[in-house]
Protein backbone atom coordinates (compact mmCIF):
# COMPACT_ATOMS: atom_id res chain seq x y z
CA UNK A 1 0.00 0.00 0.00
CA UNK A 2 1.50 3.53 -0.76
CA UNK A 3 1.57 6.52 1.34
CA UNK A 4 -1.01 8.28 0.02
CA UNK A 5 -3.69 5.48 0.91
CA UNK A 6 -2.26 5.63 4.81
CA UNK A 7 -2.46 8.96 4.88
CA UNK A 8 -5.75 9.25 3.70
CA UNK A 9 -6.85 6.63 6.25
CA UNK A 10 -5.07 8.49 9.22
CA UNK A 11 -6.74 11.74 8.19
CA UNK A 12 -9.98 10.19 8.14
CA UNK A 13 -9.51 8.52 11.64
CA UNK A 14 -8.11 11.74 13.04
CA UNK A 15 -11.50 13.69 11.43
CA UNK A 16 -13.63 10.73 13.17
CA UNK A 17 -12.09 11.29 16.28
CA UNK A 18 -11.14 7.71 16.69
CA UNK A 19 -8.18 6.34 18.23
CA UNK A 20 -6.34 3.76 16.33
CA UNK A 21 -7.68 1.45 19.26
CA UNK A 22 -11.01 3.10 18.69
CA UNK A 23 -10.66 2.35 14.64
CA UNK A 24 -9.63 -1.22 15.01
CA UNK A 25 -12.62 -1.96 17.41
CA UNK A 26 -15.50 0.22 14.95
CA UNK A 27 -14.04 -1.98 12.06
CA UNK A 28 -13.26 -5.47 13.53
CA UNK A 29 -10.00 -5.43 13.16
CA UNK A 30 -6.62 -5.84 15.31
CA UNK A 31 -4.79 -2.92 16.52
CA UNK A 32 -1.83 -4.57 14.65
CA UNK A 33 -3.66 -4.64 12.05
CA UNK A 34 -4.97 -0.64 11.92
CA UNK A 35 -1.06 -0.20 12.93
CA UNK A 36 0.11 -1.67 9.91
CA UNK A 37 -2.26 0.21 7.29
CA UNK A 38 -1.35 3.29 8.91
CA UNK A 39 2.35 2.43 8.25
CA UNK A 40 1.88 2.00 4.27
CA UNK A 41 1.56 -2.13 4.83
CA UNK A 42 0.15 -4.58 2.32
CA UNK A 43 -3.96 -4.53 2.77
CA UNK A 44 -6.78 -6.32 1.67
CA UNK A 45 -10.01 -5.02 -0.05
CA UNK A 46 -12.08 -6.43 2.56
CA UNK A 47 -9.84 -4.79 5.58
CA UNK A 48 -10.29 -1.08 3.53
CA UNK A 49 -14.05 -2.05 3.27
CA UNK A 50 -14.20 -2.44 7.16
CA UNK A 51 -11.98 0.61 7.70
CA UNK A 52 -14.50 2.85 5.65
CA UNK A 53 -17.16 1.41 6.82
CA UNK A 54 -16.29 2.24 10.48
CA UNK A 55 -15.21 5.79 9.11
CA UNK A 56 -18.40 6.59 7.89
CA UNK A 57 -16.96 7.20 4.15
CA UNK A 58 -16.72 5.07 0.78
CA UNK A 59 -14.30 2.83 0.07
CA UNK A 60 -13.47 5.18 -3.08
CA UNK A 61 -12.55 7.88 -0.30
CA UNK A 62 -9.52 6.02 1.04
CA UNK A 63 -7.58 6.44 -2.92
CA UNK A 64 -8.94 9.95 -3.42
CA UNK A 65 -4.91 10.75 -4.25
CA UNK A 66 -3.88 7.28 -5.37
CA UNK A 67 -3.01 6.48 -9.21
CA UNK A 68 -4.60 3.60 -10.33
CA UNK A 69 -1.99 0.67 -11.45
CA UNK A 70 -1.47 -1.57 -13.79
CA UNK A 71 -0.75 -4.99 -12.37
CA UNK A 72 1.17 -7.63 -14.54
CA UNK A 73 0.73 -10.82 -13.79
CA UNK A 74 3.33 -13.79 -13.75
CA UNK A 75 2.51 -14.94 -17.27
CA UNK A 76 2.67 -11.36 -18.98
CA UNK A 77 6.37 -11.32 -18.95
CA UNK A 78 6.70 -14.10 -21.12
CA UNK A 79 3.67 -12.41 -23.65
CA UNK A 80 5.64 -9.22 -23.62
CA UNK A 81 6.59 -9.49 -27.50
CA UNK A 82 3.05 -10.25 -28.08
CA UNK A 83 2.07 -7.41 -25.70
CA UNK A 84 4.02 -4.69 -27.52
CA UNK A 85 3.26 -5.48 -31.19
CA UNK A 86 -0.57 -5.12 -30.20
CA UNK A 87 0.28 -2.21 -28.15
CA UNK A 88 1.81 -0.79 -31.65
CA UNK A 89 -1.28 -1.89 -33.73
CA UNK A 90 -3.79 -0.32 -31.33
CA UNK A 91 -2.14 2.96 -30.32
CA UNK A 92 0.22 3.97 -33.59
CA UNK A 93 1.95 7.19 -33.28
CA UNK A 94 -0.18 10.06 -34.93
CA UNK A 95 1.37 12.43 -37.43
CA UNK A 96 -0.11 16.10 -39.45
CA UNK A 97 -1.32 13.62 -42.27
CA UNK A 98 -1.93 10.06 -40.74
CA UNK A 99 -1.06 7.66 -37.86
CA UNK A 100 2.22 6.45 -38.71
CA UNK A 101 1.24 2.60 -38.62
CA UNK A 102 1.91 -0.62 -40.19
CA UNK A 103 -0.66 -0.90 -43.62
CA UNK A 104 -2.62 -3.69 -43.07
CA UNK A 105 -4.79 -5.84 -45.90
CA UNK A 106 -7.89 -4.39 -46.21
CA UNK A 107 -11.05 -7.77 -45.51
CA UNK A 108 -14.41 -7.96 -45.97
CA UNK A 109 -16.60 -7.44 -42.79
CA UNK A 110 -17.73 -10.18 -42.62
CA UNK A 111 -14.22 -11.81 -42.48
CA UNK A 112 -12.99 -9.56 -39.77
CA UNK A 113 -16.29 -10.91 -37.40
CA UNK A 114 -15.58 -14.67 -38.45
CA UNK A 115 -12.19 -13.76 -36.88
CA UNK A 116 -13.31 -11.49 -34.16
CA UNK A 117 -15.71 -15.29 -33.52
CA UNK A 118 -12.69 -17.04 -33.25
CA UNK A 119 -10.68 -14.84 -31.35
CA UNK A 120 -13.51 -14.74 -28.35
CA UNK A 121 -13.93 -18.64 -28.53
CA UNK A 122 -9.84 -18.78 -27.41
CA UNK A 123 -10.61 -16.10 -24.81
CA UNK A 124 -13.29 -18.38 -23.36
CA UNK A 125 -10.85 -20.91 -23.76
CA UNK A 126 -8.06 -19.01 -21.46
CA UNK A 127 -6.00 -19.55 -24.41
CA UNK A 128 -4.73 -15.81 -23.64
CA UNK A 129 -0.86 -16.10 -26.06
CA UNK A 130 -2.92 -17.07 -28.95
CA UNK A 131 -5.24 -14.22 -28.42
CA UNK A 132 -2.81 -11.69 -27.83
CA UNK A 133 -0.90 -13.31 -31.34
CA UNK A 134 -4.46 -12.22 -33.64
CA UNK A 135 -5.54 -9.51 -31.77
CA UNK A 136 -2.46 -7.30 -34.04
CA UNK A 137 -3.44 -8.44 -37.61
CA UNK A 138 -7.06 -8.21 -36.95
CA UNK A 139 -6.76 -4.54 -35.81
CA UNK A 140 -4.43 -3.63 -38.66
CA UNK A 141 -7.07 -5.43 -41.14
CA UNK A 142 -10.45 -3.65 -39.59
CA UNK A 143 -8.62 0.11 -39.56
CA UNK A 144 -7.70 -0.97 -43.97
CA UNK A 145 -11.08 -1.94 -44.58
CA UNK A 146 -12.54 1.13 -42.63
CA UNK A 147 -10.20 3.58 -44.33
CA UNK A 148 -10.97 1.82 -48.33
CA UNK A 149 -14.58 0.63 -48.20
CA UNK A 150 -17.27 3.22 -48.80
CA UNK A 151 -20.71 4.03 -48.07
CA UNK A 152 -22.83 1.32 -46.50
CA UNK A 153 -20.20 -1.47 -46.98
CA UNK A 154 -18.06 1.01 -44.46
CA UNK A 155 -20.64 0.87 -42.17
CA UNK A 156 -20.09 -2.56 -42.14
CA UNK A 157 -16.78 -2.68 -41.85
CA UNK A 158 -16.59 0.16 -38.63
CA UNK A 159 -19.18 -2.11 -37.21
CA UNK A 160 -16.35 -5.14 -37.41
CA UNK A 161 -13.89 -3.28 -36.17
CA UNK A 162 -15.72 -2.44 -32.82
CA UNK A 163 -16.07 -5.88 -32.63
CA UNK A 164 -12.34 -6.15 -32.74
CA UNK A 165 -12.02 -2.96 -30.33
CA UNK A 166 -14.25 -4.77 -28.05
CA UNK A 167 -12.51 -8.05 -27.76
CA UNK A 168 -9.02 -6.20 -27.77
CA UNK A 169 -10.41 -4.12 -24.96
CA UNK A 170 -11.74 -7.33 -23.51
CA UNK A 171 -8.17 -9.68 -23.23
CA UNK A 172 -6.32 -6.39 -22.35
CA UNK A 173 -8.09 -5.71 -19.48
CA UNK A 174 -7.88 -9.60 -18.60
CA UNK A 175 -4.42 -9.47 -18.22
CA UNK A 176 -4.58 -6.19 -16.63
CA UNK A 177 -3.09 -3.72 -19.26
CA UNK A 178 -5.57 -0.87 -18.59
CA UNK A 179 -4.25 1.84 -20.58
CA UNK A 180 -4.46 -0.03 -23.86
CA UNK A 181 -7.60 -1.73 -22.81
CA UNK A 182 -9.35 1.81 -21.91
CA UNK A 183 -8.08 3.20 -25.39
CA UNK A 184 -9.85 -0.02 -27.45
CA UNK A 185 -12.84 -0.19 -25.07
CA UNK A 186 -13.52 3.80 -25.94
CA UNK A 187 -13.28 3.13 -29.13
CA UNK A 188 -15.35 0.53 -29.80
CA UNK A 189 -18.04 2.13 -27.94
CA UNK A 190 -17.51 5.15 -30.02
CA UNK A 191 -17.43 3.38 -33.33
CA UNK A 192 -20.13 1.78 -32.00
CA UNK A 193 -22.26 5.30 -30.89
CA UNK A 194 -21.36 6.80 -34.47
CA UNK A 195 -23.07 3.42 -36.52
CA UNK A 196 -26.17 3.03 -34.24
CA UNK A 197 -25.54 0.21 -32.74
CA UNK A 198 -26.57 1.12 -29.26
CA UNK A 199 -26.24 -2.94 -28.00
CA UNK A 200 -22.20 -3.13 -28.94
CA UNK A 201 -22.17 0.21 -27.33
CA UNK A 202 -23.64 -1.18 -23.94
CA UNK A 203 -21.99 -4.14 -24.34
CA UNK A 204 -18.62 -1.83 -24.70
CA UNK A 205 -19.97 -0.04 -21.68
CA UNK A 206 -20.19 -3.28 -19.40
CA UNK A 207 -16.18 -3.56 -20.33
CA UNK A 208 -15.68 -0.37 -19.41
CA UNK A 209 -17.26 -0.75 -15.93
CA UNK A 210 -15.15 -3.67 -14.86
CA UNK A 211 -11.87 -1.96 -15.64
CA UNK A 212 -13.02 0.94 -13.73
CA UNK A 213 -13.52 -1.68 -10.84
CA UNK A 214 -11.13 -3.26 -11.20
CA UNK A 215 -8.86 0.02 -10.68
CA UNK A 216 -11.03 0.82 -7.61
CA UNK A 217 -12.76 3.84 -9.36
CA UNK A 218 -16.11 2.59 -7.47
CA UNK A 219 -17.61 5.63 -8.11
CA UNK A 220 -17.12 6.41 -11.53
CA UNK A 221 -17.77 2.58 -12.32
CA UNK A 222 -21.19 2.88 -10.77
CA UNK A 223 -22.48 5.90 -12.20
CA UNK A 224 -21.58 4.69 -15.78
CA UNK A 225 -23.27 1.72 -15.48
CA UNK A 226 -26.64 3.52 -13.65
CA UNK A 227 -26.58 6.06 -16.66
CA UNK A 228 -26.20 3.56 -19.20
CA UNK A 229 -28.79 0.92 -17.56
CA UNK A 230 -31.28 3.76 -17.68
CA UNK A 231 -30.61 4.93 -20.85
CA UNK A 232 -30.98 1.61 -22.73
CA UNK A 233 -33.70 -0.43 -20.32
CA UNK A 234 -35.95 -2.35 -21.79
CA UNK A 235 -39.51 -2.91 -22.61
CA UNK A 236 -39.49 -6.32 -20.95
CA UNK A 237 -42.74 -7.52 -23.33
CA UNK A 238 -40.64 -6.48 -26.31
CA UNK A 239 -36.87 -7.00 -24.96
CA UNK A 240 -34.81 -9.65 -27.14
CA UNK A 241 -32.64 -12.10 -24.69
CA UNK A 242 -29.28 -10.36 -25.62
CA UNK A 243 -30.88 -6.86 -24.25
CA UNK A 244 -32.15 -8.18 -21.14
CA UNK A 245 -28.62 -9.82 -20.59
CA UNK A 246 -26.83 -6.80 -21.16
CA UNK A 247 -29.20 -4.57 -19.62
CA UNK A 248 -28.85 -7.31 -16.42
CA UNK A 249 -24.87 -6.80 -16.34
CA UNK A 250 -25.02 -3.24 -16.27
CA UNK A 251 -27.29 -3.50 -13.09
CA UNK A 252 -24.36 -6.28 -11.67
CA UNK A 253 -21.63 -3.27 -12.74
CA UNK A 254 -23.91 -1.04 -10.69
CA UNK A 255 -24.12 -3.79 -7.28
CA UNK A 256 -20.50 -4.61 -7.77
CA UNK A 257 -19.47 -0.96 -7.45
CA UNK A 258 -21.34 0.15 -5.05
CA UNK A 259 -21.23 -2.82 -2.82
CA UNK A 260 -17.30 -2.32 -2.86
CA UNK A 261 -17.75 1.34 -2.26
CA UNK A 262 -19.80 0.67 1.01
CA UNK A 263 -23.10 1.89 -0.72
CA UNK A 264 -25.11 -0.70 0.74
CA UNK A 265 -28.69 0.49 -0.42
CA UNK A 266 -27.83 1.65 -4.11
CA UNK A 267 -25.93 -2.14 -4.20
CA UNK A 268 -28.93 -4.08 -3.01
CA UNK A 269 -31.55 -2.00 -5.27
CA UNK A 270 -28.85 -3.12 -8.41
CA UNK A 271 -29.42 -6.68 -7.27
CA UNK A 272 -32.97 -6.46 -7.39
CA UNK A 273 -32.92 -4.98 -10.56
CA UNK A 274 -30.39 -7.60 -11.78
CA UNK A 275 -32.86 -10.05 -10.70
CA UNK A 276 -35.69 -8.79 -12.38
CA UNK A 277 -33.10 -9.32 -15.40
CA UNK A 278 -32.51 -12.72 -15.04
CA UNK A 279 -36.14 -13.54 -14.12
CA UNK A 280 -37.12 -12.56 -17.27
CA UNK A 281 -34.61 -14.59 -18.94
CA UNK A 282 -35.36 -17.87 -16.77
CA UNK A 283 -31.97 -19.25 -17.43
CA UNK A 284 -28.62 -18.73 -18.09
CA UNK A 285 -28.10 -16.80 -21.74
CA UNK A 286 -25.04 -16.64 -23.90
CA UNK A 287 -25.34 -16.24 -27.92
CA UNK A 288 -22.10 -14.56 -29.00
CA UNK A 289 -21.84 -12.15 -30.68
CA UNK A 290 -25.36 -10.36 -29.89
CA UNK A 291 -24.22 -10.78 -25.87
CA UNK A 292 -20.57 -11.05 -25.28
CA UNK A 293 -20.82 -13.11 -21.93
CA UNK A 294 -22.85 -14.70 -20.34
CA UNK A 295 -25.89 -13.68 -17.80
CA UNK A 296 -29.04 -14.78 -16.06
CA UNK A 297 -30.10 -16.48 -12.84
CA UNK A 298 -27.17 -17.97 -12.03
CA UNK A 299 -24.64 -15.14 -12.68
CA UNK A 300 -26.89 -13.11 -10.94
CA UNK A 301 -26.73 -15.24 -7.38
CA UNK A 302 -22.98 -16.07 -7.99
CA UNK A 303 -22.74 -12.40 -7.63
CA UNK A 304 -24.77 -12.40 -4.42
CA UNK A 305 -22.88 -14.77 -2.97
CA UNK A 306 -19.74 -12.74 -3.62
CA UNK A 307 -21.64 -10.32 -1.83
CA UNK A 308 -21.06 -12.01 1.33
CA UNK A 309 -17.81 -12.91 0.32
CA UNK A 310 -16.80 -9.11 0.41
CA UNK A 311 -18.12 -8.63 3.78
CA UNK A 312 -16.42 -11.96 5.31
CA UNK A 313 -19.62 -13.91 5.36
CA UNK A 314 -17.83 -17.26 5.06
CA UNK A 315 -20.29 -19.66 6.47
CA UNK A 316 -22.46 -17.70 4.28
CA UNK A 317 -20.81 -18.01 0.88
CA UNK A 318 -20.41 -22.11 1.72
CA UNK A 319 -24.15 -22.50 2.72
CA UNK A 320 -25.39 -20.53 -0.65
CA UNK A 321 -22.37 -22.01 -3.00
CA UNK A 322 -24.05 -25.62 -3.41
CA UNK A 323 -27.69 -24.53 -2.96
CA UNK A 324 -30.18 -22.89 -5.39
CA UNK A 325 -29.52 -21.62 -8.62
CA UNK A 326 -25.82 -22.65 -8.14
CA UNK A 327 -26.58 -26.72 -7.18
CA UNK A 328 -25.76 -28.98 -9.22
CA UNK A 329 -29.64 -30.33 -9.63
CA UNK A 330 -30.07 -26.86 -10.73
CA UNK A 331 -27.74 -26.60 -14.05
CA UNK A 332 -30.74 -28.78 -15.66
CA UNK A 333 -33.25 -25.93 -15.22
CA UNK A 334 -31.25 -22.71 -15.04
CA UNK A 335 -27.92 -23.55 -17.05
CA UNK A 336 -23.73 -23.20 -15.69
CA UNK A 337 -21.65 -20.16 -15.27
CA UNK A 338 -19.63 -19.18 -18.03
CA UNK A 339 -15.86 -20.27 -17.31
CA UNK A 340 -14.86 -16.96 -15.49
CA UNK A 341 -17.78 -16.06 -13.33
CA UNK A 342 -17.06 -19.92 -12.11
CA UNK A 343 -13.64 -19.47 -11.67
CA UNK A 344 -14.37 -16.07 -9.41
CA UNK A 345 -17.21 -17.45 -8.16
CA UNK A 346 -14.76 -21.21 -6.84
CA UNK A 347 -12.09 -18.61 -5.69
CA UNK A 348 -14.86 -17.05 -3.29
CA UNK A 349 -15.61 -20.54 -2.05
CA UNK A 350 -11.97 -21.08 -1.51
CA UNK A 351 -11.52 -17.76 0.56
CA UNK A 352 -14.57 -18.74 2.56
CA UNK A 353 -12.40 -21.81 3.27
CA UNK A 354 -9.16 -19.99 4.52
CA UNK A 355 -11.11 -17.78 6.77
CA UNK A 356 -12.79 -20.88 8.19
CA UNK A 357 -8.88 -22.74 8.97
CA UNK A 358 -10.22 -25.69 6.00
CA UNK A 359 -6.46 -25.17 3.80
CA UNK A 360 -7.16 -28.24 2.66
CA UNK A 361 -10.61 -27.64 1.13
CA UNK A 362 -9.61 -24.52 -0.08
CA UNK A 363 -6.40 -26.09 -2.00
CA UNK A 364 -8.63 -28.40 -3.78
CA UNK A 365 -10.83 -25.86 -5.12
CA UNK A 366 -7.36 -23.80 -6.51
CA UNK A 367 -6.04 -27.55 -8.09
CA UNK A 368 -9.61 -27.84 -9.84
CA UNK A 369 -9.54 -24.18 -11.16
CA UNK A 370 -5.82 -24.97 -12.20
CA UNK A 371 -7.28 -28.25 -13.88
CA UNK A 372 -9.63 -25.83 -16.01
CA UNK A 373 -7.70 -23.00 -16.37
CA UNK A 374 -3.73 -22.83 -15.69
CA UNK A 375 -3.49 -19.93 -17.42
CA UNK A 376 -6.74 -17.44 -15.78
CA UNK A 377 -5.65 -18.30 -12.75
CA UNK A 378 -2.45 -16.75 -12.68
CA UNK A 379 -4.12 -13.44 -13.62
CA UNK A 380 -6.02 -13.75 -10.20
CA UNK A 381 -4.88 -11.88 -7.30
CA UNK A 382 -7.35 -13.90 -5.36
CA UNK A 383 -5.67 -17.00 -6.26
CA UNK A 384 -2.59 -16.04 -4.86
CA UNK A 385 -4.27 -14.22 -2.06
CA UNK A 386 -5.87 -17.44 -1.03
CA UNK A 387 -2.36 -19.75 -1.67
CA UNK A 388 -0.10 -17.08 0.35
CA UNK A 389 -2.59 -17.83 3.07
CA UNK A 390 -2.32 -21.30 2.93
CA UNK A 391 1.31 -20.96 2.93
CA UNK A 392 1.22 -18.61 5.97
CA UNK A 393 -0.93 -20.94 7.95
CA UNK A 394 0.52 -24.62 6.99
CA UNK A 395 2.01 -25.92 9.94
CA UNK A 396 3.77 -28.92 8.43
CA UNK A 397 6.08 -29.68 5.47
CA UNK A 398 4.40 -28.26 2.24
CA UNK A 399 3.60 -30.94 0.06
CA UNK A 400 4.78 -31.30 -3.60
CA UNK A 401 1.25 -30.17 -5.00
CA UNK A 402 1.57 -26.79 -2.73
CA UNK A 403 4.42 -26.35 -3.77
CA UNK A 404 3.75 -26.49 -7.62
CA UNK A 405 1.06 -23.83 -7.14
CA UNK A 406 3.02 -21.38 -5.62
CA UNK A 407 5.60 -21.51 -8.58
CA UNK A 408 2.43 -21.60 -10.89
CA UNK A 409 1.28 -18.67 -9.81
CA UNK A 410 4.43 -16.78 -9.05
CA UNK A 411 4.76 -16.82 -5.30
CA UNK A 412 8.35 -16.96 -4.06
CA UNK A 413 9.51 -17.09 -0.81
Amino acid sequence: MSAGLADNIRKLRRTAGLSQEGLAEAADLSLSTVRKVEQGGHVTMETLHALARALGASTSALFATESPKSVLGPQDKANRRYLAELRRALMPPIGLAAPLSEPGEAEEPSGIRQRVQDGHALYQADRYTSVAQKLPDLLRSSEAAVSTLEGEEQQHAMIARAHALLLTGKYLTQVRQYDMAYYALAEAIRLARETGQTQVAATGVVGLCWLLLRQDRFDESEHLAAQTAAEIEPRMSQATPAQLAVWGELWLRVAAAARRNNRQDEAKQARRMAATAAGALEREHAEFPSHWSAFGPVTAEAKAVEDLALAGDARGVLRRADEGPLSPKAVKNFGRLNTNNWGRHRLDVAHAHVLLGSHQDAMDELVNLRETGDVWITHQPMARRVMEDILKNRKRTLTEEMRSMATHLGITG
